[in-house]
């Protein structure tokens, strides 16, 4: 395992940055979602990860950060681009099941995932009592979010919604997983465009075939699936993820995931205003204890100044 220098507390930098993030990824649900008739998610994911690497890929011959490619740890660089890989392929297959609301939740439940492996490996991330009972808050949500019929979705085409947000709460330990790897190895001092790349690479490398053999493949190219298309492109793939890497690079992991908390929000607000989406109490309440859980995991800085434990 390779030194990992010391980050620093989050600022309000780091604080303006997180919240344009989570507006873009709780959007990135609802996004998916709005065009699935017309644009399989899958081949959506691989399509735009494609397309971004590409991106990417003039940023870092414009900004000549390519010579960074020759330090990077190969076996760690391709477990991210799986693991990133991953997690889209089972948020668009969730998504076919689930609702955006839903899938927003399960799925930023990453911090938690990630502040367990940081609490093993790095000193600086342990966790603290009061963290391991909002560990244990967020898992009851869970429990309870699944406590309600149909998973507490109000659609009967989504009956079978508990699969969806099962693959959501996979596609969270994947994303945090991805993270765990940055942390740990020599990744997390390269370039934010150099990590990007690698990671759009291998996922449309993945992601595009996985389409093609699960017949994933519809495509109706109206001015809205392209509009919408271009918003995940530009600002999901490229822009959002880009800031993301950076700000890894300069602030504490486990306290960027107190931010994450408003993207799950995010998403719930635009599921309901754009796609119209209804919940159930059981759904409510779980996501309750969930963000609860994330919150108190994530802010136990706060905590410990506050009522000085250790």
């Amino acid at each position: 395992m390779s030194a990992t220098p010391s980050r620093r507390e989050v600022d309000k930098t780091a604080i303006l940055l997180m919240i344009f993030l989570c507006m873009i990824w709780g959007l990135q649900q609802t996004a998916i979602k709005a065009i699935s008739a017309d644009m399989a998610p899958v081949l959506q994911v691989g399509i735009r990860s494609a397309l971004a690497a590409l991106i990417v890929g003039l940023i870092i011959v414009w900004q000549k950060d390519y010579p960074a490619f020759r330090k990077l740890p190969v076996f760690a660089t391709l477990s991210v681009g799986i693991l990133f890989a991953l997690e889209f392929l089972l948020t668009g297959e969730g998504l076919c099941f689930t609702s955006a609301a839903h899938m927003s939740i399960f799925l930023y439940t990453a911090p938690i995932f990630a502040a367990l492996g940081l609490h093993v490996g790095l000193p600086e991330e342990r966790l603290s009592p009061i963290q391991w009972g909002g560990v244990a808050l967020a898992f009851l949500g869970v429990i309870v979010s699944f406590m309600g019929p149909d998973g507490g979705l109000n659609d009967p085409a989504l009956r079978y919604g508990w699969v969806g947000d099962i693959l959501g709460l996979l596609a969270g330990a994947s994303w945090g997983m991805t993270t765990l790897i940055i942390r740990f190895t020599s990744l997390s001092e390269a370039p934010a465009t150099v990590t990007l790349f690698c990671q759009l690479s291998v996922a449309s490398i993945i992601l595009i075939p996985a389409a093609f053999l699960s017949h994933q493949t519809t495509f109706h190219p109206t001015g809205f699936v392209i509009l919408d298309f271009a918003f995940q492109l530009v600002l999901v793939s490229v822009i959002s993820f880009l800031i993301w890497f950076s700000l890894l690079r300069v602030y504490l992991a486990s306290r960027l995931g107190v931010l994450s908390l408003m993207t799950p929000l995010f998403g719930i607000l635009f599921g309901a205003v754009l796609l119209h989406e209804t919940l159930k109490p059981e759904f409510l309440a779980g996501s309750a204890l969930i963000l609860t859980g994330i919150s108190l995991v994530s802010r136990h800085a706060i905590f410990k100044k506050k009522f000085r434990y250790t």
